[in-house]
């Protein structure tokens, strides 16, 4: 019995938006915020063709971004429609308090002009209820902040960074 190899197309190189030469996408990826998070994951296009997801490190993709295969073409990155709550408040003290709250629980949370948004979670929704929250449940994509260390830098690099922020640049003659 003869065995067939066959091998998935492989994209290897992520760019943000703006990066990537968007005239060139041969397709497209909708994901939702968990799948949009990865290093390695074996997916399905817009197209239904598989492919294997197989960056260098993990990154959390945004509508729009796009994904190199090695044949050389591209996917743009679209983010999936999901359950969010989106978290109001009348007072935007109290805003930046169930903020700093959801912060503090290491709650992933996108921030938006005048409100916030999660992923469904009874206790947390119970939390912020009480801390006198508006909620709504939406189906919207969903894109919560990176965090301050986003680009998953070491504390020696983050402090290089600082400092070259600090020094400015260099000027060689």
């Amino acid at each position: 019995m003869a065995t067939i190899k066959t091998s998935l197309p492989r994209a290897h190189t992520h760019q943000p938006a703006g990066h990537w030469p968007n005239d060139r996408a041969a397709g497209s990826l909708t994901l939702d915020y968990d799948r949009r998070h990865r290093r390695r994951l074996r997916l399905t296009d817009d197209h239904g063709e598989d492919l294997l997801l197989d960056l260098p490190d993990a990154v959390a993709m945004a509508d729009g971004d796009g994904l190199q295969l090695d044949n050389g073409d591209w996917l743009r990155i679209r983010a999936a429609t999901e359950s969010v709550v989106e978290i109001r408040h009348t007072d935007p003290g109290q805003l930046a308090r169930l903020a700093w709250h959801l912060g503090n629980r290491h709650v992933p949370t996108e921030i938006r002009d005048q409100v916030l948004r999660i992923r469904p979670d009874h206790v947390i929704e119970a939390m912020l209820r009480g801390l006198g929250a508006g909620l709504i449940v939406l189906q919207l994509a969903f894109q919560p902040e990176g965090g301050a260390y986003g680009r998953h830098h070491h504390v020696d690099d983050v402090a290089d960074d600082v400092a070259d922020d600090v020094e400015g640049p260099s000027h060689h003659d």
